[in-house]
């Protein structure tokens, strides 16, 4: 395949970033626009996925911060901070690592997408899909909420392989 002069890092961080943020967006405009009012969950693929708007106030899995415009500010700046130390990574990430920039895009994807939902509602982040299965139900989410959870997954398991190798290359 010839290569186009793009870094292999920027081919899978950049489009996964927009890809998060965008849908993210959409999705969540046509929940606010089409599930009201909140809490009433609609079916969406029988009983186990369901469409229930929400707003969460707080943080990751309903974690609460508390309420006004100080508390939202400081989480804002936690999550700004945490989007400066992801893309210090990315920058640092060597060109040809497309699986780091994957995990790096789509946890600075999700949490941006999850920045401006925040900035832009006093209400909190929207949350609208809604996974059960029987009894156990797991907490209302979002695609910005799946970004950050399959990058956190992959950034580990990408992160560990890179650890492996550098001691496998001490011990050689």
């Amino acid at each position: 395949m010839p290569s186009t002069g793009i870094p292999r890092k920027a081919l899978a961080y950049w489009p996964l970033a927009v890809l998060v943020v965008v849908a993210d967006w959409i999705t969540k405009s046509l929940a606010v626009a089409y599930l009201e009012p909140a809490h009433i969950a609609h079916p969406f693929i029988g009983t186990i996925v369901q469409l229930t708007l929400t707003y969460n106030p707080g943080t990751a899995f309903g974690i609460p911060v508390g309420r006004g415009i100080l508390a939202r500010g400081a989480l804002a700046a936690v999550v700004v901070i945490a989007l400066i130390v992801l893309f210090s990574m990315y920058r640092k990430t060597a060109a040809g690592d497309a699986w780091l920039g994957a995990a790096l895009g789509l946890v600075s994807g999700g949490a941006l997408g999850n920045l401006i939902d925040r900035l832009r509602s006093a209400r909190g982040v929207v949350d609208f899909i809604d996974v059960r299965f029987g009894a156990w139900h797991f907490w209302t989410f979002t695609v910005a909420d799946a970004g950050v959870s399959v990058g956190a997954v992959l950034l580990a398991i990408v992160l560990w392989h890179h650890d492996k190798a550098r001691t496998a290359g001490r011990t050689s």
